[in-house]
């Protein structure tokens, strides 16, 4: 793996400095340290491991990125988090 060569996805954000803030991610690096951060705390789930297992495999082949922002995306859907753009859809239908 080399760390000079980032990994780009389509750009997210995650709520997952609390309630209403937002952390950006634009590659899979830094979907891979926002699931091993001590901000993640739902980790015994299985769309966890799917997710870190998906990022750990984009940044090791420098493939299936959007594989790996889907699985980051359900896992952050597991723990509570939204995520910016996926759930302004559904966000506009519960307002």
């Amino acid at each position: 793996m080399d760390a000079d060569l980032p990994v780009f996805i389509k750009p997210l954000q995650v709520e997952i400095d609390g309630t209403g803030r937002y952390r950006k991610a634009d590659t899979v690096g830094q979907l891979a340290a926002m699931l091993l951060s001590s901000k993640w705390h739902h980790r015994g789930g299985t769309k966890f491991h799917s997710a870190l297992m998906r990022s750990v495999e984009a940044l090791e082949f420098y493939t299936d990125a959007e594989t790996a922002r889907a699985a980051f995306v359900e896992a952050a859907h597991e723990a509570g988090m939204h995520v910016l753009p996926d759930d302004v859809p559904r966000m506009k239908r519960v307002s």
